[in-house]
């Protein structure tokens, strides 16, 4: 099997608290044109509270033994500048190391600004282009970004300009008071819209130790992960906060609820209600199942219903099952109160699916009669005959299951 080579091409860390008070203080992340972006944002640990963001148009082997040597720096207690700057000894590659109360820094091939905001508000973005390493100052409120342009991205020589504006905005945004995960988010979708750079991977919340995972990540070898400016799921407009993600999401118009109209969320936004830690945030796992779309729906059904009723694992049970019996999660059987695993301490819940057995896609009917007195029945004409009585009595039931 040949994999092809994984570089992101944008790289963003945002510092809007330097003390590492605000839970959602600083942030990273990267997305690229190219494939495989399995890997393109590297947390050590949730206890580390750093991320090391890789890069560049050096071969894959250097690059991960880049990330290596910086990891192994970051945890024996190096500055992000000292774990940068090993990036140096390997051709081409690109290291970008950063955490919320150390400051960030860049090392090896690289185009990036470093935008500063003083406590007078006043913005400053300077360019730096592989010149030893570039830096933002621990205690400084700032961040750094790097963009270029994959060959064969139809928005090839973008890059240039769409780096300084994009480094700007992030500037007004931070000064201005909003939150490092926001501002990730939002710079994502600029640098999406405007320079074709548009692939996940994902982002980190450096505080919190919250990842958005495989949210953005291609399913399969070879391929591109989720496009960062489309639509990710749609969201009702009304109280109960139901959500379902896409490709389910074409198929609905309205909240199956109570009617009400849904808003579409784009990948940037998703991002950013992702790793941004509120009063709400569900942190979901999911297990049993690796296919794709079961974790995404789950995720969105679980925090609507922790929105609307708490952390109760009957009420998320319901909601599981109903998802399941209207097609929208298939090829797992329904879940009992016993399968969800709440811990509402830690705003946790974890979901223990069985995977469907045969190739089915859905759990097999409820019949109004038990099939087991089917097998009583000795005389096969009898039973065809049962059957046939079955279905006239109970074609209404039958039909709406069918249906769903």
């Amino acid at each position: 099997m040949i994999i092809g080579p994984a570089a992101a091409t944008c790289n963003i860390i945002v510092i809007t608290d330097p003390t590492g008070k605000d839970p959602n203080g600083a942030a990273a992340g990267s997305m690229s044109f190219q494939n495989n972006m399995f890997q393109s944002t590297f947390l050590s640990s949730s206890s580390g509270h750093f991320a090391i963001l890789s890069g560049g148009e050096g071969s894959s082997t250097p690059r991960l033994q880049a990330i290596v040597a910086a990891v192994k720096a970051m945890e024996a207690g190096a500055s992000p500048q000292a774990a940068a700057n090993l990036a140096n000894s390997y051709s081409g590659i690109r290291v970008l190391v950063g955490t919320a109360t150390k400051g960030a820094a860049v090392g090896g091939s690289y185009d990036v600004y470093v935008v500063t905001v003083s406590n007078n508000g006043t913005i400053t973005v300077t360019p730096h282009s592989s010149d030893g390493t570039a830096v933002l100052p621990a205690g400084t409120k700032g961040a750094i970004i790097h963009l270029r342009n994959t060959e064969g991205n139809p928005m090839y020589g973008t890059a240039s300009k769409v780096r300084q504006e994009t480094a700007v905005n992030i500037g007004k945004m931070i000064r201005d008071g909003y939150s490092a995960t926001y501002i990730l988010g939002q710079a994502f979708g600029e640098v999406a819209n405007d320079s074709g750079e548009k692939y996940g991977g994902g982002g980190v919340n450096l505080v919190s130790g919250i990842t958005t995972g495989d949210m953005f990540t291609p399913a399969q070898l070879n391929t591109t992960g989720y496009a960062m400016n489309t639509p990710y799921a749609k969201i009702s407009t009304s109280s109960d906060g139901w959500s379902i993600g896409y490709p389910a999401a074409e198929q609905y118009q309205t909240d199956p609820y109570d009617g009400s109209p849904l808003k579409i969320e784009y990948a940037y936004e998703a991002l950013i209600n992702a790793i941004t830690v509120t009063g709400q945030t569900v942190q979901v796992s999911v297990y049993g199942s690796d296919d794709v779309g079961i974790s995404e729906t789950t995720q969105e059904i679980v925090a609507a219903t922790v929105k609307k009723y708490g952390y109760d694992n009957v009420q998320i049970a319901n909601r599981i099952n109903t998802a399941i019996d209207s097609g929208t999660i298939v090829g797992v059987n329904h879940v009992e109160p016993k399968d969800i695993n709440v811990k509402s301490s830690s705003r946790a819940v974890g979901v223990y699916y069985k995977p469907l057995g045969n190739d089915r896609s859905s759990p097999p009917w409820t019949l109004p009669i038990s099939s087991s007195l089917l097998d009583l029945i000795g005389n096969i004409q009898t039973a065809i005959g049962l059957i046939l009585v079955l279905l006239v009595l109970f074609r209404s039931t039958l039909i709406r299951s069918f249906m769903r």
